[in-house]
């Protein structure tokens, strides 16, 4: 029989809580939650019981549940449940709905179940997020996109039209290309523009068709690029470029570029010498 294996991450910046269930057998009889609970199920088919409704969550759909929702599940078919969840308080949903809204009411998902491969997706990569831990910006962005388009999709409401601010994102770009080596903040950068963070993020990924999360991490590689063709080491580039620790700028280095930091500044370290520009990694 197959070992369950259990994983549960507090995140105190976001307020919120995420867990994650391997090989998961044990049925769950009927109670609610004073919190939401976005959920879903990567492997292992449940019997749902949840506000009348009578259904089979499958792998690939999310849960959405309510505060106060009675649900229950009991596993059918022979494969234990792979589950990925977030809690998330009602204060936090406030805040996001005033975020997104401007409006502190709370929103209500109809349906239980819902089948949105692309919201999954996002959703799976935010609870992979929060359980690394690492820096803030990034989780706070990621949960904003994601509430967006959840309560867009499948809450009671939807989201306003994005406004154009141009000149903001213009000059939240110049900020992060000023102070990238610096700890920088979505909050930061929204009192430096004068806009809502989820404005921001809105107006900046039309505009520049990435985040800005994802915009100051491309500026921090150009600049660690700069510093290891100079002949700095990867943790020299690292501390000098505003990351956190050398393998998280590994991580991200490689993603970007293709190559590691060290393969990078061999390749120039050879070019100068008039050796090979290409290395075996």
């Amino acid at each position: 029989m197959e070992k369950p294996f259990k994983t549960v991450a507090a995140d105190r910046d976001l307020h919120l809580e995420a867990y994650h269930f391997q090989g998961l057998a044990q049925p769950f009889s009927l109670h609610f939650h004073a919190h939401y609970v976005l959920g879903l199920a990567e492997r292992g088919t449940r019997n749902l019981t949840c506000k009348g409704w009578e259904t089979v969550l499958h792998p690939g759909q999310l849960l959405l549940l309510n505060p106060g929702d009675s649900h229950a599940c009991t596993q059918c078919g022979g494969e234990p449940l792979d589950y990925r969840s977030v809690t998330i308080p009602i204060e936090t949903m406030l805040e996001l709905a005033e975020e997104l809204y401007g409006s502190r009411t709370l929103p209500v998902f109809p349906a239980p179940v819902a089948d949105d491969p692309e919201l999954a997706c996002q959703f799976r990569a935010f609870h992979r997020l929060l359980l690394s831990g690492g820096e803030k910006f990034p989780r706070e962005e990621a949960l904003l996109l994601l509430a967006e388009r959840l309560l867009e999709r499948h809450g009671q409401f939807s989201c306003p039209p994005s406004p154009p601010c141009r000149e903001e994102v213009r000059r939240a770009c110049e900020y992060m290309d000023r102070h990238f080596p610096e700890r920088v903040t979505l909050a930061q950068l929204c009192r430096r523009v004068g806009l809502s963070k989820s404005t921001l993020l809105r107006a900046f990924t039309q505009d520049r068709g990435i985040t800005p999360y994802r915009y100051l991490e491309a500026v921090r590689i150009n600049a660690a690029k700069r510093l290891l063709e100079q002949g700095a080491s990867p943790l020299e580039a690292a501390m000098q470029t505003g990351f956190s620790d050398q393998s998280h700028f590994t991580n991200y280095f490689t993603s970007f570029i293709g190559v590691s930091p060290g393969m990078y500044r061999d390749i120039h370290s050879r070019a100068g010498k008039g050796g090979p520009h290409g290395l075996a990694e």
